[in-house]
């Protein structure tokens, strides 16, 4: 291949990727963001240098990273399910429970900190898997859609958690509905002087291990095939019941690791509302469903949204525009990217019917 050829087929590669659906999405909610931006009165340039120096700079790499760890997390646990066309909208109840197991787990099993910071992680993805795996029994025995279950029963774990946290496992004489401090050494290693702990390296690899399953393996692909054609996947032999309870304890299993990292970290305890008040769980929905749940996209959605959150509180300290902007962009993002993505199909199913017709 010559390198004129070379060229020639990177150019084609670097159009193919402006042109796809999610490209076009982040592009087109940056336009009409500035158009916002720009209709109030305020710089485009410098909100956005703002997002970004507050986000990716020297001061805010570090609460990006941060955010990235839960973001990532919930998003590849919502992930793995919407790839095979299953909802998860448990990740709330799924991340409390595996908070408080953390929780619980380190502060009450008498064993050396290192030992006891691995049982709390296993814990909380026991917890977690074990809940999201009621949501996929309601769904498989009784009828009821894993998209309602699994919402539904997000809130009996958030008000559970909520209750032991305000009275049995309350700090006394703390007026903060919190459980006592965990131990010295029961807490993630952090990396240096900054808020990144070991977390961010579980997630990583989690991620990796599910770029692998889907691209490397069997159970990749009969996931794939169900989410593309959920009959074709029955009539090549793929359970769809027993598929359901493995994906959704896998996904409740990562949702409760990141509410374990969660009580692992800083302030190494578990606050009542301190998991679930960022919104991480719709925020990785969103990261997910922008990437089609691709292993790589949701990586890089995660790190885009998780940006776009650290970098709004600097936008607003700096340019006085509020930080919830960067909440309008992921709609709009969102938006435009199913508007895409049904465009194609209406032509070609209007495309259909006319050649019928004549």
């Amino acid at each position: 291949m010559t390198q004129h050829d070379t060229k020639g087929l990177a150019v084609t590669r670097i159009a193919g990727a402006l042109r796809s659906p999610v490209a076009f999405s982040v592009l087109a909610g940056v336009v009409i963001g500035a158009l916002f931006l720009v209709g109030t009165g305020a710089d485009p340039f410098a909100a956005y240098g703002a997002v970004l120096s507050g986000s990716i700079g020297a001061d805010g790499i570090g609460s990006t990273l941060s955010t990235t760890t839960s973001v990532l997390g919930l998003a590849l646990a919502l992930a793995i399910p919407l790839r095979a066309g299953l909802i998860n909208l448990g990740g709330d109840g799924q991340m409390v429970l595996g908070g408080m197991a953390a929780a619980v787990t380190g502060l009450y099993v008498p064993l050396p900190a290192p030992l006891a910071v691995a049982l709390a992680l296993l814990a909380g993805m026991a917890a977690g898997a074990g809940y999201a795996a009621l949501a996929a029994l309601c769904e498989n025995r009784f009828g009821v859609p894993l998209l309602v279950s699994s919402l539904l029963l997000s809130y009996p774990a958030s008000s559970l958690a909520s209750y032991l946290a305000r009275y049995p496992l309350k700090e006394p004489g703390s007026s903060l509905p919190q459980t006592r401090q965990l131990p010295d050494g029961v807490a993630l290693p952090a990396f240096g002087s900054s808020t990144v702990t070991a977390g961010l390296l579980l997630v990583v690899l989690a991620a990796a291990a599910y770029w692998f399953t889907d691209k490397r393996t069997s159970i990749g692909y009969e996931i794939r095939m169900t989410g593309l054609n959920s009959r074709f996947a029955a009539y090549a032999g793929v359970e769809r019941k027993g598929l359901t309870l493995r994906l959704m304890a896998t996904s409740g299993a990562l949702a409760g690791l990141v509410g374990a990292i969660g009580v692992l970290s800083f302030p190494y305890r578990f606050l009542d509302g301190a998991l679930t008040a960022p919104g991480y769980t719709w925020t990785g929905l969103t990261a997910a469903l922008l990437a089609g749940a691709a292993p790589l996209g949701t990586v890089l959605a995660s790190f885009f949204f998780a940006m776009l959150q650290v970098g709004g509180l600097s936008m607003e300290r700096t340019t006085e525009v509020p930080r919830e902007l960067t909440q309008v962009l992921q709609a709009i993002v969102i938006v435009f990217l199913a508007a895409r993505l049904s465009l194609p199909r209406r032509w070609f199913r209007r495309s259909r019917q006319q050649r019928e017709a004549v």
